[in-house]
């Protein structure tokens, strides 16, 4: 199947592995909340029934702080949606303090380690040009 968009993640490079998932899933709840891209459910052979997931493909990529930074800066001139994720919020324990956190910061003093992004394919592909897979 193809798709006219892309799904990728990018993740500051010197989280620990448990911060990387956790950052993952959050950021990937942000866009399958908001950006109609879940399938349908899932049923095995003795048919039960299995929450539906992601009908594209996501590809995780990883970064230095300061280039995420830069990516967000071009991110916000190309039609794309984000969602993101500040080294603040391992702090934090809820949505409401989490959207208080990201609010003491303007966009270019945010401290990310975490950007996901949704948009048109070429503009997806132009942003995150010259940024490696994560491994």
């Amino acid at each position: 199947m193809e798709f006219d968009t892309k799904i990728k993640i990018v993740l500051r490079e010197d989280l620990e592995i448990w911060q990387k998932l956790n950052v993952t899933a959050f950021l990937m709840s942000g866009i399958a909340g908001t950006q109609n891209i879940i399938g349908q459910p899932y049923l095995d052979k003795d048919n039960v029934q299995y929450l539906p997931m992601s009908q594209q493909p996501i590809m995780i990529h990883s970064s230095t702080g300061e280039r995420m930074n830069e990516l967000l800066q071009k991110a916000l001139t190309k039609d794309v949606v984000m969602t993101i994720y500040t080294e603040e919020l391992f702090t934090t324990y809820n949505d409401e303090d989490n959207r208080a956190m990201i609010a003491n910061f303007k966009t270019n003093e945010l401290n990310l380690v975490g950007i996901g992004i949704r948009g048109k394919k070429n503009h997806v592909d132009k942003l995150l040009k010259g940024f490696d897979l994560h491994e």
